[in-house]
C-alpha cells in the first residue's frame, strides 16, 4: 500500500512539472492538519452582519472599521498571498489548502478550499480572517470550552497536562450559536460565552507560528534546526494522517516557515505583567512596549492579570463602546481591532489591483473598505516606528528591539530591515552612502527597478532570514520525480536561472542553496534578526527559533539569554564630519517580486497571471518604498532646511448636536502648511481632516449621539511648497494633548 501511495505521489509531482497538473480536489495527507475540519462548524456568519452593530458609529474605536483595514480583514485579497500560492501549487500539488486555511478562514471552514488553487472560493471569502472565526475559537487544550474536534484531528497532544497545538491555523472552533469573547457582561443582541482564551498569551499563536506539514514530514531533517529535539514523522509520501508529523508533534517542532509566536514565547515579555512595567530595563521603556503600557496601564478592569501579550500591543486597550446599541457598556479596556503589524505596502497593492480589476478575489471594494484599508496602511507605518530605536556612542551604533518578537518578524520572504548611513564632510558633501537603495540596471515597461544596490557591502547591515534547500532534500526530490532543471533561483538583474535542483542534488552532503520556494524549503540558512527582550536559548532551541548562526547576540548557549539589541561598529570615511543614520524596512523586495513572476510557469490557468499582476502593482505603487523606522546622527549635522513646526497647544473639545468642535492654539514656530486633525486610537492616530494654517478650530459633524470621540492635532510645514501634505517630505510636529467630547 505504501508503495502504491509513493508511486502516485511521484506521478503527480512529475505531471505537475510536465504542465498537465490541475489543482487538487482532494487534499493530500501531507497537507492535512489537526483541528476543526471543513464542514464541522456550519453557522459562521458574514462580517457584514457583524457590521450592523459593531460598525458605523465611531471609526476611532469600533471593531468593524478597524478590522476591515487590517491585513487580517484583507487576507483573502492580498496579492502576495495569491502570487505565492501559485508557486506553492506548482511545487506541491494540494499545498494551496494550507495557504487558504489561514488567508480565507470562512472559505476553508465552508469547504471551499478545494480545488486547492482557490478557484472554489466565493466572493465573500475575500474577508480573510473573519469575525466569527476568531470569536468561535476555543483553547485546543480543551481546558475551557470544547470545540469541534474529532479523532484523529484533535489539535492537542492528549497528555496530562494537555498541550494545545498553537500554530498553522489548527483552530478548535465552538460549534454552538454563541460568540466567544473576553467579557462576562456584554450588552449583546446575540448569544455569547465568556472566553478566557481570548486574553491568553497563546491565542494569537494559533496562526502566527507557521509550520509546513509536508516537508516537515518528508524531508530528511523535518525542517528543524540542527539543535532541535527529535520528532515523530512517517517520512513516507501518502502515509495515513495519524502517522504524519503534524499529528504527532507540537507545531513548533517541525516545518519552520515563521516563528513569530515562538519568538515571543521564548522572551520575557510573555511572562511580564503590564503592571510590572517599571521593572523593565530603561532602554526598553520606549516604542511598542511603552505604547502598550500607556494604553493598558495595568491589569484588566475586571482584575484579570494582563501580560505584555500580542493583544496588549496589537489590540491596544482604548476607551469606547463595542457596539452601537443603547446600553452598551463604555469600556476603558476595549480592544482596538486594528491588528496592525508592519505590512505597509500590501494595502497599496490591494487598492491598485482593485482599481485595475485584477484582484483575484474581493474586487469592487466599497468606499468604506477603501478608506479602512488606507487607514490600516497609516497605522502600519506608525507601528513600524515603535519597533526599534537607534543610539550612537562614539563609533558604535546600537539597534534596540522594542517589540515582543524578533525585529523584523513574520513571513520572512521579501522582508528586510537595514542600516542606511550617509557620510558627509564639513562642507555637506556626501562622501559615501552605506546601504544605498536605488535604481538597478533593470528597466521594466520603462520603469527602473529599485533595490539595495550592494547586497554584499561590508558596511551595510541587513537584518533578514534566508531559507534554503539542502543537498540531501534536493536528492530526495529528484528521486520523487522533480526534474533536474527545476529553477531554484534567478539572477536579480538578468532574470536568468542561476541555480537548479539538479545542480544542488549533485553537490556534497551538507550543501544548501537559498531559494524562495517556501513550500519546499527545508533549511534556515541565515537569521540575524534581533531577538526580543530576554529570549531564552533553551526555549528558542526547542521552538526552532534560534538565530542562525546561534553565536549571535551574546552567543549565550544553553541556559543563557540573548541580547535584545545589536551593536554595529561604524566605519567613517576619511574626512567625515557627520552622518545621518536611518533604520529602513521594506516589506516586499524586488528579489521576491521577481521570483514570483519568473517562477510562475502558467500551468494553472486560474493562477497563471498572479505573478504578472503583482509585479505591475509593485511597479505602479512605489515599489514598496522603504520606510524609516528610526533615525540617529553621528557627529553634528546642520539644522534641516525645513524646520519642525511647534506642537499645537491647549486642544479643547466642545460637544454639540451630533458634533464635536475643537479649538487649539498654534505652537511656536507656527506651521506653514496647516494642521492635521486625528482620532486618537490609544496613541495610534487615525486621520480625520486637514485645516489651513491660519485656522485654529475644526467641527467634526455627523457623529453618533451619546458616543465619545477623542482627538489630537498636529502641525505641518510645507517643505516642498506644493500646498499638499507629503509624508516623508513635509515635517509634522508631535501630537497635541488629547481632548474628548461626547456628541449630543
Amino acid at each position: 500500500m505504501k508503495h502504491v501511495a509513493r508511486v502516485l505521489f511521484v506521478l503527480l509531482a512529475w505531471a505537475a512539472f510536465c504542465g498537465v497538473a490541475q489543482a487538487a480536489t482532494i487534499v493530500p495527507n501531507e497537507i492535512r492538519q489537526p483541528g476543526t475540519q471543513p464542514g464541522e462548524v456550519g453557522n459562521l456568519e458574514t462580517p457584514d452582519k457583524c457590521d450592523n452593530c459593531h460598525g458605523g458609529y465611531n471609526r476611532a474605536v469600533e471593531p468593524a472599521f478597524n478590522w476591515r483595514g487590517s491585513m487580517m480583514g484583507n487576507a483573502g485579497r492580498d496579492p502576495i498571498f495569491w502570487a505565492t500560492m501559485a508557486i506553492a501549487e506548482q511545487d506541491f500539488d494540494g499545498s494551496g489548502d494550507l495557504c487558504i486555511r489561514c488567508h480565507s478562514t470562512g472559505g476553508w471552514y465552508g469547504g471551499r478550499s478545494t480545488p486547492t488553487d482557490g478557484s472554489g472560493l466565493a466572493a465573500a471569502d475575500s474577508d480573510g480572517v473573519d469575525c466569527d472565526t476568531c470569536h468561535k475559537m476555543t483553547n485546543p487544550d480543551d481546558s475551557e470550552h470544547f470545540g469541534q474536534m474529532f479523532p484523529p484531528f484533535v489539535a492537542n497532544d492528549g497528555l496530562t497536562p494537555t498541550a494545545g497545538y498553537y500554530g498553522s491555523g489548527m483552530l478548535s472552533l465552538w460549534g454552538g450559536s454563541e460568540k466567544l469573547g473576553p467579557y462576562s457582561d456584554p450588552a449583546a443582541r446575540h448569544q455569547f460565552l465568556q472566553s478566557k482564551f481570548h486574553r491568553s498569551v497563546d491565542f494569537c499563536g494559533s496562526c502566527h507560528d507557521v509550520s509546513n506539514p509536508a516537508v516537515g514530514d518528508l524531508a530528511h531533517n523535518n525542517v528543524r534546526q540542527p539543535t532541535a529535539d527529535g520528532i515523530v514523522a512517517s517520512g513516507v509520501p501518502g502515509s495515513p494522517v495519524d502517522l504524519k508529523a503534524a499529528f504527532n508533534n507540537l507545531p513548533h517542532k517541525y516545518g519552520i516557515v515563521e516563528r513569530t509566536f515562538s519568538e515571543y514565547k521564548s522572551g520575557l515579555l510573555s511572562q511580564t505583567l503590564v503592571a510590572n512595567y517599571a521593572s523593565l530595563p530603561a532602554d526598553l521603556k520606549a516604542g511598542a512596549v511603552k505604547a502598550a503600557f500607556d494604553s493598558a496601564g495595568g491589569n484588566y478592569k475586571d482584575g484579570s492579570s494582563r501580560y505584555f501579550s500580542c493583544q496588549t500591543c496589537h489590540l491596544r486597550a482604548t476607551t469606547g463602546e463595542g457596539c452601537n446599541k443603547a446600553g452598551a457598556p463604555l469600556r476603558t479596556d476595549l480592544p482596538l481591532h486594528d491588528m496592525t503589524g508592519g505590512n505597509y505596502w500590501a494595502p497599496d497593492a490591494i487598492l491598485y489591483q482593485n482599481a485595475q480589476g485584477t484582484l483575484r478575489l474581493g474586487g469592487g471594494m466599497t468606499a468604506v473598505q477603501i478608506e479602512a484599508t488606507n487607514a490600516g496602511k497609516a497605522r502600519a507605518i506608525q507601528q513600524l516606528k515603535l519597533a526599534a530605536s537607534l543610539a550612537v556612542s562614539g563609533n558604535t551604533l546600537k539597534v534596540t528591539n522594542l517589540a515582543g518578537h524578533k525585529v523584523i518578524t513574520g513571513y520572512p520572504e521579501g522582508r528586510r530591515m537595514w542600516i542606511n548611513t550617509k557620510w558627509y564632510d564639513a562642507s555637506n558633501v556626501l562622501l559615501r552612502e552605506d546601504g544605498k537603495y536605488g535604481d538597478l540596471t533593470v528597466v521594466i515597461n520603462g520603469v527602473p527597478v529599485k533595490s539595495i544596490l550592494d547586497l554584499a557591502d561590508p558596511n551595510t547591515k541587513i537584518y533578514e532570514a534566508h531559507y534554503a534547500m539542502t543537498q540531501e532534500w534536493a536528492a530526495q526530490l529528484r528521486g520523487l520525480g522533480y526534474p533536474s532543471d527545476f529553477p531554484l533561483s534567478y539572477d536579480r538583474v538578468t532574470g536568468s536561472v542561476d541555480f537548479t535542483l539538479g545542480q544542488l542534488a549533485g553537490q556534497v552532503p551538507g550543501a544548501y542553496h537559498e531559494t524562495f520556494h517556501f513550500v519546499l524549503n527545508n533549511y534556515v540558512a541565515k537569521d540575524n534578526r534581533i531577538p526580543p527582550y530576554g529570549m531564552s536559548y533553551d526555549e528558542a532551541r526547542k521552538r526552532n527559533a534560534l538565530p542562525v548562526p546561534a553565536a549571535q547576540y551574546g552567543s549565550p548557549g544553553p541556559g543563557g539569554t540573548f541580547r535584545y539589541w545589536d551593536e554595529i561598529a561604524l566605519d567613517p570615511p576619511t574626512g567625515a564630519s557627520y552622518a545621518t543614520i536611518d533604520l529602513l524596512y521594506q516589506s516586499t523586495s524586488w528579489e521576491y517580486i521577481q521570483f514570483l513572476r519568473l517562477a510562475n510557469n502558467g500551468q494553472n490557468a486560474f493562477l497563471a497571471n498572479e505573478g504578472v499582476n503583482l509585479l505591475n502593482a509593485w511597479l505602479n505603487t512605489g515599489m514598496a518604498q522603504p520606510q524609516v523606522m528610526a533615525s540617529a546622527n553621528w557627529g553634528t549635522p546642520p539644522p534641516p532646511t525645513c524646520a519642525m513646526p511647534g506642537t499645537p497647544q491647549a486642544l479643547a473639545a466642545t460637544a454639540g448636536r451630533r458634533s464635536v468642535t475643537l479649538n487649539w492654539a498654534a505652537g511656536s514656530p507656527a506651521p506653514t502648511g496647516g494642521f492635521r486633525v486625528y482620532y486618537d486610537q490609544s496613541g495610534k492616530l487615525l486621520f480625520r481632516a486637514g485645516v489651513p494654517a491660519g485656522t485654529l478650530t475644526y467641527k467634526d459633524s455627523g457623529l453618533s449621539r451619546g458616543t465619545t470621540y477623542t482627538y489630537r492635532v498636529t502641525a505641518w510645514n510645507d517643505c516642498n511648497g506644493n500646498g499638499v501634505f507629503d509624508a516623508g517630505v513635509d515635517t509634522e510636529s508631535a501630537a497635541s494633548n488629547a481632548a474628548s467630547g461626547t456628541a449630543q
